[in-house]
């Protein structure tokens, strides 16, 4: 698998959502590859959009992460207890980036499984596996990511990083952001994408 560089994440936000369903991510966890295919994003964009944390231009130590270099790893926590893994898009110093809603196991399912539930994959109940990774919170939790990967850079093949993927064959869909009732006009955006 290919390393995504760094201009794959430097250019237009959207088109970089789209994109990057069917790529896959690799978090290595004490020798151990963790792979995931990418099924479902949704795209912030700062300079417009009301439900990004940077919305206006806001500069705080939490939204300073999302105006780094197009690559880096974007981690925050929401109701102070899920990690949410984003992913910075377009040129340094602006705030935009790419939400990871939904992925599939690939590779060490059962470490994954272990993390998000505490036993294996075969072990799962049948709601379990509809509800494995369908969502920002749990997809971190499975993967192990936490606030101690926000800024790291996705583009060097250290223990975070992207690779590049077959193109999807499933059919893609576009449609409205989900939890973000409080953005107004924002609302109403069709930035996520899933297959």
């Amino acid at each position: 698998m290919e390393l995504l560089p760094r201009a794959f994440y430097d250019r237009d936000t959207l088109e970089v959502a789209r994109d990057l369903l069917g790529k896959y991510l690799v978090h290595r966890v004490d020798g151990t590859e963790l792979v995931v295919r990418i099924t479902e994003t949704e795209a912030y964009i700062g300079a417009v959009d009301k439900a990004c944390h940077a919305y206006g231009g806001r500069r705080t130590a939490r939204t300073e992460t999302l105006y780094a270099k197009p690559g880096t790893a974007y981690v925050y926590l929401i109701y102070g207890m899920y990690h949410c893994l984003n992913f910075v898009t377009e040129p340094e110093g602006t705030a935009a980036a790419v939400l990871l809603r939904g992925v599939e196991a690939v590779a060490g399912r059962d470490r994954i499984a272990l993390n998000r539930f505490g036993r294996k994959y075969d072990q799962l109940t049948a709601y379990q596996r509809k509800n494995f990774l369908n969502g920002p919170g749990k997809v971190c939790k499975a993967l192990a990511i936490t606030r101690t990967h926000n800024g790291l850079d996705l583009t060097g093949g250290g223990e975070l990083f992207l690779c590049d993927g077959k193109a999807p064959t499933e059919e893609i869909h576009v449609g409205k952001r989900i939890g973000i009732d409080y953005a107004e006009e924002a609302v109403d955006f069709p930035w996520r994408f899933w297959l």
